[in-house]
């Protein structure tokens, strides 16, 4: 950093609109305590140096940046005098103490600025409005505490949706599985009184080892059955009908929807008559329907457990809760977690198309935070299409977009009127009725996405085509303080084109 000093002249001070309804003293007191430098093109600080000063511009072009990865990100570039940056919180006192300077600036002209001590500062500002420093004192914590506990209650009304639909989720598979082992413990009670009847009756004990071999391979056509039409099922079935009929065997409506289940038909019943006397025939069919109705009862268990599972480690990765919270993530492992938790939500009516870019590499990443963000933009999503008729398509597209990842969200929905698009990602900001949503979404996901993850956040927007865009960096960030000296500017966009 090159810098030289010049004098200090309170008239221009005065010319700036931080100190122009100042005191004659007052501007005296800070010629005498601060300096005039005049730095040459380059840095001035960089992030993450201790804060010591604070610096008025007085005349030039300054540049505000801030580091994502091994780059530094502009995020401003101003020529207005009077703007400021660094230690401007030094009044916060104690509190403020260590702390550092959370982006770096530089010019790009020979530049003047007034610049007076971090020390220097907050003791003036405590002398000159003591009642001033109190209510920003107030403003600053107060508002740092109460958006904390607001986002804890948004993440808390997240949480109970998540948990209702998860409920509703589970629901239906555990009911399954409960009823279906309810019916495997008759099916399999009346296996064992037909195989006493078997066992009591004439068979020869070649007849026994073909009934036998019969039942395992009627297990094994169970397993390897495949699902036919409605059409072609109700064919099979009054085929099989006529022929039990045609055999004296009674409730046939009843064995031979489940025989075309597993995918059996006249010939294989042709080989069971084969290998019994007629008398006994109607046993042996029965019998054989146990042991298909008790694989089919088996496979839907497993199916109704299995789904149960999937919904338990869903929950597991989109909790995270066992996992470390910064980690190299596969963003389509998150999505898909959240999708499937969301899915009761998302309801049949909405169509979930995935557009993956699956070469894409694990990024470093809080992927909590990052599931956080996929629900925020999808219930958005979902809310907008059920407003605009409750029919639509959730698109869920990821791309390298430059050295960036994208992750974009697109539905069919009405789209985001251009009157409130530049508001949407304002705190507490919300087109859903009362008591619907805190307004607090977005807000969160740009806090999450900016501010921890060195991205990018935006909408564009046209009645139909809405796609809200994440960008994340490939490489790891350094973290962030909790208030930047200077923060990102929230972009909304009218253009349906994505990068």
């Amino acid at each position: 950093m090159s810098s030289r000093p010049m004098s200090c002249d309170k008239s221009e001070l005065r010319t700036l609109f931080l100190f122009e309804k100042l005191t004659d003293d007052q501007l005296a007191r800070l010629c005498l305590e601060g300096r005039v430098e005049l730095f040459d093109p380059g840095p001035v600080y960089t992030e993450g140096d201790p804060a010591t000063c604070f610096f008025v511009l007085m005349e030039g072009t300054v540049v505000l940046s801030r580091r994502v990865g091994a780059d530094d990100v502009e995020i401003s570039r101003t020529s207005q005098r009077g703007v400021y940056a660094g230690a401007f919180q030094a009044y916060l006192g104690d509190r403020a103490r260590g702390a550092t300077y959370n982006g770096s600036m530089r010019v790009t002209e020979p530049s003047r600025f007034f610049v007076l001590p971090a020390s220097t500062f907050a003791a003036i500002m405590r002398d000159w409005f003591p009642m001033a420093v109190h209510l920003l004192e107030g403003l600053f914590f107060g508002s740092k505490n109460t958006q904390q506990v607001i986002n804890q209650r948004e993440r808390l009304l997240a949480l109970g949706s998540l948990s209702a639909g998860l409920t509703h989720e589970l629901n239906n598979p555990a009911a399954a599985a409960v009823s279906a082992t309810a019916a495997l413990r008759e099916r399999v009670a009346g296996m064992r009184h037909k195989l006493g009847m078997i066992a009591a009756g004439r068979y020869e004990p070649e007849t026994l080892r073909t009934l036998v071999d019969i039942q395992e391979r009627t297990a094994e056509q169970v397993a390897k059955a495949v699902p036919v039409s409605p059409l072609d099922a109700s064919d099979r079935e009054d085929e099989l009908g006529d022929w039990l009929d045609d055999h004296g065997i009674q409730g046939a409506w009843q064995i031979a929807p489940n025989f075309v289940q597993a995918g059996l038909d006249t010939d294989w019943l042709d080989q069971v008559a084969a290998a019994v006397d007629e008398q006994t025939l109607e046993g042996a069919i029965r019998w054989l329907n146990y042991t298909v109705e008790t694989e089919l009862l088996m496979n839907e268990i497993e199916d109704s457990t299995t789904r149960v599972s999937t919904l338990v480690n869903a929950a597991r990765q989109y909790s995270q809760l066992d996992r470390a919270p910064f980690q190299n993530s596969d963003v389509h492992e998150l999505l898909d977690s959240t999708l499937l938790m969301l899915s009761g939500k998302i309801g049949k009516r909405i169509t979930v198309v995935k557009e993956y870019d699956r070469g894409l590499p694990p990024i470093p990443a809080y992927p909590g935070e990052l599931n956080q963000v996929w629900t925020n933009l999808i219930d958005n999503a979902v809310s907008a299409m059920n407003d605009g008729g409750g029919e639509g398509t959730l698109t869920v597209r990821t791309a390298l977009d430059r050295d960036r990842l994208l992750v974009e969200f697109g539905d069919t929905g009405p789209g985001v009127p251009p009157e409130i698009r530049n508001r949407i990602f304002d705190p507490f900001f919300t087109t859903k009725p009362v008591g619907q949503g805190t307004g607090l979404g977005l807000d969160i996901s740009w806090r999450i996405v900016v501010n921890k993850h060195h991205g990018s956040l935006d909408v564009r927007s046209v009645p139909g085509d809405t796609r809200f865009q994440v960008r994340l960096p490939l490489t790891a960030a350094e973290s962030d303080a909790d208030e930047p000296d200077i923060e990102p500017q929230r972009v909304s966009q009218t253009s349906p084109e994505a990068s």
